[in-house]
Order: structure tokens, then C-alpha cells, then sequence
């Protein structure tokens, strides 16, 4: 190789450098309200695409770049932020007590949502009434930074979840709802030659009793990160239970870990 080919490539990798130097410091400038909204959502869609694409074309080394992709950018990772402090739970805090309601404490937020040094903090065990029943069911309620991290890893997830789902599954899908459910049954059911029973089943506590093992080994996600959801315990009554099964109810990311799960029974 030349000395003009080496000095041009030296050049050329000090400008990429220099130019990511100058992002990151644009970025630590931002505040909360400067973030452009649409700009955001417009970057992390094309970047769900092409994970779509790559989905589809079985290439999945190119998912797990595009994931990293999305997991590590400032504007995923503030669209996760905007999630927690937007949900009906954004007064509810976890164990830490912590809730985010000035700007300075959101893009705060954002900033410190670093996947390579992430640890959950135990879940906060908490029960709500069952419908009809006597019995209640637990729910853990994450930290807000456990829950932008689950928002953060679901931007990563969800394009490989709605591509490899199910085509008549309706339960926690993007832009479908009972509704959808009820026209597939309505047109199934409608003919001269329909079936003229349903037969309904339930999964008795679904959430509570995955495996693990079988969800590490089959979810296409970020390994670390997600033993960290699935390990990191609950708090009940002052103290501390270790989680060895099951998805808790109360996370973000949950229902899609169900559904990848159940999808092909």
C-alpha cells in the first residue's frame, strides 16, 4: 500500500472520529425540550426496517448489528425515556422511589440508559384484585431506568416479534386490539359452514412460569441485558426473592417475550 493510500486512510479515520466527538457534545448539549420528536422516530423506524429486512432474509448477524444499532443510539434511547414518563405508571416508582418529572431529570435519563454497564435493580411486589376472583395477582414494578432499558430492548425486539408472529395472534401486537380479534372471528364464524363451537383455554399464570433457559436460548436479543430483567428478584415485604422463572408482570418488555414464546402453539 502507498504512503498516500495510508496517510489518506489516517486522515480519514481522525475526521470519523472527530465528527463522532462533535456529535456526542451536541448531544450532552441537548436539552429535553430540543429534542426533535419526529427526527427521533424517523431514525429509529428506517433502522426497524431494516431489521425487518434482515428478518426476513435470514441474515442474523446483520439483526444483531442493526439491534446494537438501535439499542446505543441517543435517539432510541430518548424515544424509551418519553415512553416510561408518558405510560399510566410514569407516578408509580420502583424500589428506588425515583420518578422522573423535571426535563433536567429526563434527558438525565437518557444519558445515563448505557446498555454495556446496565444492572436491574430488584422488582417492588405489589398485588391487584383479580376480576371474579379472590385471590390476587403480583405484579413487579421495575425502577423507571429498568423500565427504559425494557422500552430501549423493545425498540430492538419488536420489529423481529411482529415479523415472526403468528398471523392471527392479536394479543400485545403493534396496531392491533380486541377489535381486530373480534372481526377475524366474526368473518370465521359467519358462513353457512362454520364451526358452531369455541372453545376457549387459559394459560394458568403464562408470565409466571416461562422458562427461562428456553427464552435465553431462543430470543434474539441482547443475552446480558435480558438475564439481568429475568434475574434481578423482587422485594415483598422488605425482602429480597430471587426470580427463577417467569417474565414479570409490570415490565414493558414482557408481553412481547410471551408472545415470542407462545407463537407457533
Amino acid at each position: 500500500m502507498s504512503n498516500h493510500m495510508k496517510d489518506w486512510e489516517s486522515m480519514n479515520a481522525q475526521s470519523s472520529m472527530a465528527q463522532s466527538a462533535r456529535t456526542m457534545q451536541t448531544y450532552r448539549k441537548l436539552k429535553w425540550n430540543e429534542i426533535n420528536w419526529k427526527q427521533a422516530e424517523l431514525y429509529v423506524n428506517r433502522l426497524q426496517v431494516r431489521i425487518v429486512k434482515a428478518v426476513q432474509d435470514n441474515k442474523w448477524r446483520l439483526v444483531k448489528r442493526l439491534q446494537k444499532l438501535v439499542t446505543n443510539s441517543f435517539y432510541a434511547k430518548a424515544l424509551a425515556v418519553k415512553r416510561v414518563i408518558t405510560n399510566k405508571g410514569k407516578k408509580t416508582p420502583g424500589i428506588d422511589g425515583s420518578i422522573w418529572v423535571t426535563d433536567d431529570d429526563k434527558i438525565q435519563a437518557v444519558y445515563e440508559l448505557q446498555p454495556c454497564t446496565y444492572r436491574a435493580k430488584p422488582l417492588k411486589r405489589t398485588y391487584i384484585e383479580k376480576y371474579g376472583k379472590k385471590e390476587k395477582r403480583p405484579l413487579g414494578i421495575p425502577t423507571m431506568s429498568d423500565r427504559a432499558m425494557q422500552g430501549l430492548q423493545l425498540l430492538a425486539l419488536a420489529p423481529i416479534a411482529e415479523t415472526t408472529a403468528d398471523r392471527i395472534s392479536f394479543g400485545f401486537r403493534q396496531e392491533r386490539c380486541a377489535q381486530d380479534a373480534m372481526e377475524y372471528m366474526f368473518k370465521l364464524l359467519s358462513r353457512r359452514t362454520s364451526p358452531e363451537w369455541i372453545l376457549e383455554g387459559d394459560i394458568k399464570s403464562c408470565f409466571d412460569n416461562i422458562s427461562h433457559e428456553w427464552m435465553m436460548e431462543n430470543i434474539p436479543t441482547d443475552k446480558r441485558i435480558m438475564k439481568q430483567f429475568l434475574k434481578c428478584g423482587y422485594i415483598d415485604n422488605k425482602r429480597l426473592f430471587p426470580t427463577t422463572e417467569g417474565s414479570p408482570q409490570g415490565g414493558l418488555i414482557s408481553p412481547t417475550y410471551a408472545n415470542l414464546t407462545l407463537d407457533g402453539m
